[in-house]
């Protein structure tokens, strides 16, 4: 049997060699040839990164050429800062001197002499009616409000030191002027309780409401165990009463200013923005002026602080007004280089050596890095409200038991009553007493009515004054119980407090996207969505508008929208009201956020506000990823009055020195700078518009007002929607 036949055919030794050496010319013929490949692609990536980098090189180039002239041209624009602020100055010295000519017997509050003989002309005043205090009151409000104008709107360099003091001593001496007069109404009131006697009860009740006050007393006349609570009704306020005082000469006011003037004044920054002239450049550059507010300090004395004695509650307080960023040397002189190295990455102003007020006490720009008082830091304790990362909404209750006076009395034809010349006397409770100080009491129920003017995103805390302290503090308060759909909150107290209700002051940062956009006409349309509501805001001349608060579907505010106002007034007006889309210099501590530059978001700002009257601006989610001292927009000229398409926008980054067009655009994968095609670099985001946009857009930046320019900045620094979003 042959085993050869279906068997495979054994190779010859010759025959594995030569395949061998087949295989192994082969392998390097491969490689030979992908040794080549790779060096052909190597070099086409060389010579397309050549091509790039002298392309950028030579568009580098050219933005550095014209340079110069972009800057001049910008500084015309810019010019539009200075005038509307010498407007400003124009505007304040005109009211004042209107003031003056009306002769209506009104102080001006900036004037010492004639605040001071207001106050002591109403000291004087023995009239303790309620309806009149009220009324005055509403005068003393109208003169607070008008300081903090001031003090808000007039700019840093021109507002000195030693008037600063001035105001807030004014403030101060007013806030307490009316609290003292509240209490002298309330004397003169209990004086008389029976005449305000109810039917039903024989108890004393009043309910007073005015547009800043809500006045509720209760006088306990016929000291029946059973009505031991009352709610009032008209207020919709109301209290529970523990059985001892229930059966006692006793009197609750709750008392609810609609604003707070117990929390301490926040004290004026000295931060701000200047222009300082550089030695090696003839333009002005805008600086963080840090070296300044130190070498002012030390001026000042070590201990700068401002104390002032308030009179509160029928009690002397003392309130520090500390500097709220202190920054140590290091800091200092970190600031110092960043901005040296960073000189370039600024946009220039004309005006000699005049300061470009950004920032006010709402609207300061946060610091670089801002180094934290410790000492603060070590007072805020456990139970202690942090009034960076939390503000009081709603105002302030003042919730008191008081002791009743003797009431008069009919005597065979005479009415006869008992006077004691001892003013508002408070009743201890719980009793203070050696014997029961570690005694436990019933506690005090309280039911309160939110105001329908704020808006609460979500359930407030309650806080109580702690006036040896000087805080807010959520102790002493228990089984608190929200209905906010009927804006109603109930709570226990241990002891008769000051109450207030504190929101989360940065609830509504990071906002989830903006909006400026013009509407064809000469106004502009300021829309902020946030987790919680869509805030949607007009601006036109030197004025701003409220259109809307949109939450749930269901517009809120209405007392707020359709009026015009100065851009200051709105801001405070939304924050008093709930709505704070206002970060603070502390507010990074608290909001996660990219924080960008100083330079490149100011500089932004400010540009944004020259052109916004043409062009629309609008979030974009790649400003996240460019970094801290890239800023990323979309932009779109918009000359119409209808809304803007997403093909109609465009990608842009700038910061500060240079402006650019992205190649990508908002659905890309990743972030690039690349340029898109046919564009260039340029120094000012005016004229890398102005390379795309119309003869109409670019006229209408031309003629658009000083006022309309100053107003959009003013909302942009305010709201800093380039970092805070």
């Amino acid at each position: 049997m042959s085993g050869g036949s279906g068997g495979k055919k054994k190779l010859s030794k010759a025959e594995r060699l030569r395949l061998q050496k087949e295989e192994e010319d082969r392998r390097l013929i491969e490689e030979e040839e992908a040794r080549l490949r790779a060096e052909q692609e190597e070099a086409e990536r060389l010579e397309k990164e050549r091509i790039v980098r002298e392309e950028r090189e030579r568009l580098e180039a050219k933005d550095q050429e014209r340079r110069g002239t972009e800057l001049a041209e910008l500084h015309s624009l810019e010019e539009n800062f200075l005038w509307a602020r010498q407007w400003k100055a124009d505007y304040r010295a005109h009211a004042k001197w209107e003031h003056y000519m009306q002769c209506d017997g009104s102080p001006d509050p900036a004037v010492p002499q004639e605040i001071n003989t207001f106050m002591s002309l109403w000291q004087e005043n023995k009239n303790e009616d309620i309806e009149f205090v009220i009324k005055k009151g509403n005068q003393v409000l109208n003169l607070i409000e008008k300081l903090n104008f001031l003090l808000l709107d007039t700019p840093p360099n021109e507002l000195m030191e030693e008037v600063i003091v001035q105001y807030q001593e004014s403030i101060l001496e007013l806030q307490s002027l009316l609290h003292q007069k509240y209490n002298e109404a309330t004397e003169h009131l209990l004086k008389k309780a029976s005449t305000f006697a109810d039917s039903d009860s024989g108890n004393m009740d009043v309910v007073i409401k005015d547009k800043n006050i809500t006045f509720c007393i209760w006088g306990n006349l016929k000291k029946n165990a059973r009505f031991k609570n009352h709610m009032f009704c008209d207020a919709e306020n109301g209290f529970d009463l523990p059985k001892t005082v229930a059966t006692s000469d006793v009197a609750v006011r709750i008392l609810h200013t609609h604003y707070d003037h117990i929390s301490p004044l926040q004290r004026i920054p000295k931060q701000h923005l200047k222009m300082q002239a550089l030695e090696s450049k003839p333009e002005l550059t805008v600086l963080y002026d840090m070296k300044e507010e130190k070498e002012e300090e030390q001026k000042s004395g070590e201990d700068s602080d401002l104390v002032i004695e308030k009179e509160s509650d029928g009690r002397k307080s003392t309130i520090s007004f500390k500097d709220s960023t202190k920054v140590d040397p290091g800091e200092n002189e970190k600031l110092e280089e960043e901005s040296d190295k960073k000189s370039e990455n600024v946009s220039t102003i004309s005006g000699g050596t005049q300061v470009l007020h950004a920032v006010w006490h709402n609207f300061q720009v946060a610091p670089l890095q801002v180094a934290t008082d410790e000492k603060e830091e070590e007072i805020i304790g456990e139970n202690v409200v942090d009034l960076h990362q939390f503000t009081p909404v709603g105002g302030v209750y003042f919730i008191d038991a008081l002791k009743l006076p003797p009431q008069a009395k009919q005597i065979r034809g005479w009415t006869m009553v008992e006077l004691l010349d001892v003013g508002l006397e408070t009743y201890p409770y719980p009793p203070e007493s050696e014997e029961t100080e570690d005694a436990t009491y019933p506690h005090i129920g309280v039911t309160l009515r939110l105001l329908d003017s704020v808006i609460f995103f979500e359930e407030p805390m309650v806080a109580r004054w702690d006036s040896a302290g000087k805080q807010w503090r959520t102790d002493g308060i228990s089984d608190i119980k929200y209905k906010m759909k009927e804006k109603q909150i109930s709570f226990e107290m241990d002891a008769f407090y000051t109450i207030t209700l504190i929101q989360d002051a940065h609830l509504n940062m990071p906002y989830q996207s903006w909006e400026l956009r013009p509407n064809g006409t000469d106004e502009l349309l300021f829309t902020i969505v946030t987790a919680f509501a869509e805030v949607q805001m007009q601006i036109k001349d030197n004025q701003c508008m409220l259109s809307s608060v949109i939450m749930d579907g269901s517009e809120q505010l209405s007392h707020l929208t359709g009026k015009w106002t100065s851009p200051i007034d709105l801001t405070v007006a939304l924050k008093k009201a709930g709505v704070n889309i206002f970060p603070s210099d502390y507010s990074y501590k608290y909001v996660c956020v990219n924080k960008k530059t100083l330079l490149a978001e100011v500089t932004s700002y400010q540009q944004m506000a020259l052109v916004a009257s043409a062009f629309a601006f609008s979030w974009s989610k790649w400003n996240l990823a460019s970094g801290q001292d890239q800023v990323v927009f979309k932009v779109s000229e918009h000359l119409k009055t209808d809304a803007i398409k997403d093909e109609d926008w465009s990608l842009y980054m700038f910061n500060g020195q240079r402006a650019q067009r992205l190649k990508i655009s908002e659905t890309s994968e990743a972030f690039s700078e690349d340029l898109a095609e046919n564009t260039e670099f340029h120094s000012t985001l005016y004229h890398l518009l102005k390379d795309f946009a119309s003869e109409g857009a670019i006229e209408k930046v031309k003629k658009a007002s000083c006022l309309l320019i100053d107003a959009i900045y003013q909302l942009l620094i305010a709201t800093r929607v380039l970092t805070y979003s």
